[in-house]
């Protein structure tokens, strides 16, 4: 992340806002108006956040990725033990050894 004022300080807006644009405004177009396309905003935006798949998480959900790093993190936290890693994963978060 870059400091305030410089080239880097909006590049991850950007590329979200680009997006965006391309996915839902310019394919779900036009609109009936401001408020079909806010709510059509809020869906993509919690699509987007929590369930995408994404090639820096290795190709699963920010969620999947957030609930993975939990129970890795914080094994005794109630919320953690309640979740099952994925089986792609296993072998790498538990350092080479098979679940």
């Amino acid at each position: 992340m870059g400091s305030k004022g410089d080239s880097y300080d909006n590049a991850a807006a950007e590329s979200a806002n680009s997006l965006y644009k391309k996915e839902l405004i310019e394919l779900d177009g036009p609109w009936g108006g401001v408020r079909d396309a806010t709510f059509a905003t809020m869906e993509w935006v919690g699509w987007y956040n929590s369930e995408r798949l994404h090639s820096a998480c290795g190709y699963i959900s920010p969620k999947e990725l957030l609930a993975v790093l939990s129970a890795v993190c914080h094994p005794g936290c109630p919320a953690a033990s309640a979740v099952s890693l994925p089986r792609r994963r296993s072998a790498a978060v538990g350092g080479g050894r098979s679940a």
